[in-house]
């Protein structure tokens, strides 16, 4: 992830945020390979703003260390924090949904 990459989201998440509450996540690591040094402390920066505002965060992915990404993010978030396989995307979805009032926005 660039920084450019921040500068176009996080308006995005905190236009989001305002308007629904906690929300909830679905981040695809499909084809990721990292973040840039800007992007990290990017990065950084809206967990601390956005410790709160995520309810329930699903990454998607398809190797081991993106899986372990999920973990690694637990203690950075107060949101609910599952991984599941590209393969299972569908799941992914069922679970991040979770209740009838759950909406998927792109």
């Amino acid at each position: 992830m660039t920084d450019a990459d921040y500068e176009r989201f996080v308006p995005e998440f905190d236009r989001l945020a305002k308007q629904h509450g906690k929300i909830r996540v679905l981040f695809e690591m499909s084809q990721f390979h990292g973040w840039e040094a800007k992007a990290a402390w990017d990065d950084f920066k809206f967990a601390v703003k956005h410790y709160r505002d995520i309810e329930r965060l699903v990454v998607v992915g398809e190797k081991k260390w993106q899986q372990g990404m999920a973990e690694f993010c637990k203690p950075f978030t107060a949101a609910q924090v599952r991984y599941f396989d590209k393969a299972k995307t569908e799941k992914a979805w069922v679970w991040l949904e979770g209740s009838p009032r759950a909406t998927k926005v792109k």
